[in-house]
């Protein structure tokens, strides 16, 4: 029980590693905020929670709108009475070459997997502060470290949060928050599921460890860094890729 009687809110929780760190969250008792677009899919999730004796809450959120994350973040405040972890793990894709890649495509993937980090993690950190302790974990990519072929808009964004997360573990650690990310590589969601198969079978021969990652995989750094067995650390990019960067 690494997280007992600690309040979590995770973003985009519906589905795929959000998902998965909701369950594994409660599992290890934590209250659980279920928080995604899809309200079908959250309360979904949270009645799964409650089948397993967890405590959970479904929440509608779109994090690249303010007054939702304001409303949700009150929500989950009302309803948990405190905030101690925050999960940005929302985000989409929309690929292609940078002379291709469309206004819109640009401005979605920015808006929900930079702007509504920020946004999020703006809600949260006047109640963490407040309590003097907190841990806030950011969705980042290995791509936003390397870069990579057709995604622009997407690297652009996770490098921005890599810096976001250094920006504000200086900003929020004198007041006992701590902020680290998690940049996956590649993993087995719904996100690669379109790729072609011999484009995965490439993406496997390059990891060290020969296979593609789970959402458990990163549920499991979320978890470690959430916990208080992660108390002095903050500022750090934890990859989790299978060595695909060694």
């Amino acid at each position: 029980m690494r997280l007992k009687d600690k309040v979590a809110l995770i973003t985009g929780a519906g589905q795929g590693i959000g998902r998965i760190t909701a369950l594994t969250f409660a599992r290890e008792g934590a209250r659980v905020v279920v928080a995604d677009i899809n309200m079908s899919a959250a309360t979904a999730v949270a009645t799964e929670i409650a089948h397993a004796d967890g405590q959970a809450k479904a929440v509608f959120l779109d994090v690249a709108r303010a007054e939702s994350v304001e409303a949700a973040f009150r929500t989950a405040h009302e309803w948990g009475g405190r905030l101690d972890v925050l999960v940005n793990n929302a985000g989409i894709t929309r690929d292609g070459r940078m002379q291709k890649l469309s206004e819109e495509q640009w401005d979605a993937v920015i808006d929900i997997n930079l702007k509504g980090v920020w946004l999020c993690a703006k809600a949260a950190a006047p109640i963490m502060t407040a309590q003097g302790d907190g841990a806030i974990l950011n969705a980042a990519s290995v791509v936003g470290l390397h870069g990579n072929f057709g995604q622009t808009n997407y690297v652009a964004a996770k490098s921005g949060v890599i810096g976001m997360t250094k920006t504000w573990a200086r900003e929020l650690g004198p007041s006992g928050v701590r902020v680290n990310a998690v940049a996956p590589g590649f993993i087995q969601t719904d996100m690669i599921a379109t790729v072609p198969e011999k484009v995965v079978d490439a993406l496997r021969e390059r990891t060290p460890l020969r296979r593609l990652g789970t959402a458990q995989d990163i549920a499991n750094a979320y978890l470690f860094l959430a916990s208080d067995e992660a108390a002095f650390i903050t500022g750090t990019v934890l990859s989790v890729d299978g060595g695909l960067i060694v």
